[in-house]
């Protein structure tokens, strides 16, 4: 069947703006695909790149986390990426050139000129980018995996934030059988941590979490989450003390928005050689009572993540195609593509009475 001339998208076109608009399907090259968007995750960064934290070009396409079917697609980029018309597969969000330093070391997802498709200005031929979209084309620099098509597409596109669990919480910090973790925050990132680290044998995981993040909080339980710290009512430093008979954490993951708090407790929470994980963006604050020497004295290290990579989506695809952990219950929310805005709203805690955990677009056609 024929593509539509045009696609319906959501475009940022200044901060807190998004306007409905008809762009048109580009022509593929040999290299490249056009793909229907079944759903597009949503999450903290969203919330940041619609306030305009994050000094994204306009105008774009936001939507980072795509899951869709393949339309249309050229001879090499099918042979290349090893799927074609009518496959289901999920994409990563970064797009690096392959060829600088970074990429040709394996770090990718560092690329000296790397983009990602939900930043790139709808000015930028072939114009598509992002997922906030009922299509969207792929570059031929895209990686791509091929996904089970009989999984929800609620369910098959937290891949994304699963992904970034395995990458964060175990590749980087090498979480090993039989380790203590302190993951700070139970967002969709935290509880994908809590996952990752129960797959990879994690002896004890400790969740920290605000009293509103109570629902958070049982989902981690049923995660895996050994316990679940309440900072604003229990003294964490003390409590993970007490859990661990003095000796501290193995693995601290710290996947919260904006506090700085955290990363100055991790130190106190970190056993001697413990590693720390820096996930969550602060807003470029600078952290009080970072007491270094405590760095030096426990010989702790502090390792910074961004991005998820190749191994990280096939771990997360590989456990959600298993149906062995029931993922869908971090999902909460659908919407409309038109919705976009109620959805970020909705995840920020800005809409009364609704609490989001993990929530996506499900464009109509």
């Amino acid at each position: 069947m024929a593509l539509p001339k045009t696609s319906f998208a959501m475009v940022q076109t200044a901060a807190k703006t998004l306007v409905g608009r008809d762009l048109p399907i580009p022509d593929i090259t040999e290299d490249s695909a056009i793909i229907r968007i079944e759903a597009c995750g949503i999450c903290g960064s969203d919330y940041e790149q619609y306030r305009g934290d994050l000094s994204t070009p306009m105008n774009v396409i936001p939507g980072h986390e795509p899951l869709g079917i393949i339309e249309a697609i050229g001879d090499r980029a099918a042979q290349r990426w090893g799927v074609d018309v009518g496959d289901r597969v999920a994409v990563e969000t970064m797009l690096s050139c392959r060829f600088c330093p970074c990429c040709l070391g394996g770090s990718y997802h560092l690329c000296d000129s790397r983009r990602i498709y939900s930043y790139i200005p709808v000015t930028d031929e072939p114009g598509l980018w992002g997922a906030y979209s009922q299509y969207m084309y792929l570059d031929p620099n895209s990686v791509v995996h091929k996904m089970d098509a009989s999984i929800a597409p609620e369910t098959a596109v937290i891949f994304n934030p699963l992904g970034a669990g395995f990458r964060w919480a175990v590749e980087i910090p090498e979480t090993k059988i039989g380790d203590t973790v302190v993951i700070m925050g139970p967002g969709q990132r935290g509880l994908a941590s809590v996952v990752a680290c129960r797959e990879a044998g994690a002896g004890t995981i400790i969740v920290t979490g605000l009293e509103a993040d109570k629902d958070k909080m049982a989902i981690a339980k049923l995660f895996g989450a050994d316990h679940c710290i309440d900072v604003e009512n229990e003294n964490v430093i003390e409590r993970v003390a007490e859990i661990t008979n003095g000796r501290g954490a193995d693995v601290i993951v710290d996947v919260t928005a904006y506090a700085t708090k955290p990363i100055a407790d991790a130190l106190h929470m970190a056993a001697m050689g413990g590693r720390v994980v820096l996930a969550g963006v602060k807003g470029r604050k600078a952290v009080p009572d970072f007491i270094s020497d405590m760095v030096v004295g426990k010989e702790i290290q502090i390792k910074g993540a961004i991005g998820v990579t190749n191994t990280g989506y096939q771990s997360a695809i590989k456990l959600i195609e298993s149906g062995k952990v029931p993922i869908e219950k971090m999902h909460t929310h659908n919407f409309k593509l038109e919705e976009a805005e109620l959805a970020i709203k909705t995840l920020a805690r800005e809409i009364p009475n609704q609490e989001s955990i993990h929530s996506c677009l499900i464009p109509d056609f």
